[in-house]
């Protein structure tokens, strides 16, 4: 592994700083709670084994969480202050919208969103891309009965609070609905949509009206060839080539499951089934995520955690020297791996 040479100490040491001033607890383990939660999401680790390192129980970690939720709110403030100031003054953006869920196997727990797969927690963003970053705009936790069209007009409302004005929505085919298309229709949008929901399975561009429990909703439909010649479908109210269409669809959306992966690796494992707890990992992985884009393009992800994993851990040496012990076990072993 090199150590970037690029990344000044004290960037990281500014990096730590805020992360520690933002995740705020009181409390006369506080100091142990945030190296517990922080190191555990750098390091791929679960909570109930951090905790122990640093000398308390999993239950106090939990407890410092439930009991002081409002950092969650200082949490993703913070994410949408260094996503405003990443924009660099742009006013007009370009989003996505996504969800993502992580599943659970299990009794059901209250609040718990389920779907034909079992149960997951489930969380919603919008993200917009500059200059490589995918940047996170707004955030909702997806609770059971919310609808699509709660959680779209929940994200946008969110992007217009913070003053920006939407130049393209695009959203791929698990929001198709005429709630949606027709709340859509205020702003440019490309959504997918499901070429079985229309029917039409050939090349077409034209208007179509999508009917359900009584409301319609009418739209620009293209249904064109994928990449494994399978009929895909966008809905649009873009006056503009098709092949620009699918082309601005491809290169707005995509990204944010790129975002949804690396967010995803910062995640602590945790036995907690807390929905509190459990939102509050999530969005210390969002915040993680965003503090890297900040390196981005200076370090890879992997040195990034490395890096700042040291430093948090420089006061504490003989956990130091544990962690350091199991990454050069795990460095030799992959050498000999590909030694063969």
């Amino acid at each position: 592994m090199i150590i970037p040479g690029s990344v000044h100490p004290k960037t990281l040491a500014q990096i730590k700083e805020k992360l520690f001033s933002i995740i705020n607890f009181k409390g006369r383990k506080a100091e142990e709670v945030k190296k517990t939660l922080v190191t555990a999401a750098l390091t791929k680790d679960s909570v109930e084994n951090k905790a122990k390192e640093f000398g308390i129980s999993p239950q106090t970690v939990r407890n410092y969480v439930e009991e002081q939720p409002q950092v969650i709110e200082q949490m993703l403030n913070m994410i949408k202050t260094i996503s405003i100031k990443e924009l660099g003054g742009r006013k007009r953006v370009k989003i996505s919208i996504d969800w993502t869920s992580i599943k659970y196997k299990g009794k059901p727990i209250e609040g718990l969103s389920g779907s034909e797969k079992g149960y997951a927690w489930s969380y919603a963003t919008a993200t917009t891309r500059v200059k490589g970053k995918t940047l996170i705009l707004a955030f909702t936790r997806i609770e059971k009965g919310m609808t699509r069209l709660e959680i779209v007009e929940n994200l946008i409302q969110q992007i217009l609070a913070l003053g920006l004005e939407i130049e393209l929505v695009t959203l791929d085919a698990g929001f198709y609905s005429v709630d949606v298309i027709n709340y859509l229709s205020r702003f440019n949008f490309i959504i997918g949509v499901p070429v079985e929901k229309v029917g039409i399975h050939r090349n077409f561009d034209g208007d179509y009206t999508a009917k359900s429990n009584g409301k319609n909703a009418t739209f620009r439909l293209i249904v064109h060839h994928g990449r494994e010649k399978e009929y895909l479908a966008k809905g649009t109210n873009l006056d503009v080539n098709r092949s620009i269409i699918v082309k601005w669809y491809n290169k707005v959306r995509t990204p944010i499951e790129t975002s949804y992966k690396l967010i995803k690796s910062f995640l602590i494992f945790t036995s907690s089934r807390s929905w509190l707890f459990r939102l509050f990992i999530f969005v210390l992985a969002m915040l993680i995520y965003t503090l890297y884009l900040l390196l981005k393009g200076t370090t890879s992800k992997e040195d990034f955690r490395l890096l700042l994993t040291i430093l948090l851990l420089q006061d504490n040496i003989t956990i130091l020297q544990e962690y350091l012990v199991k990454l050069f076990y795990l460095f030799f072993n992959s050498l000999e791996l590909f030694s063969g």
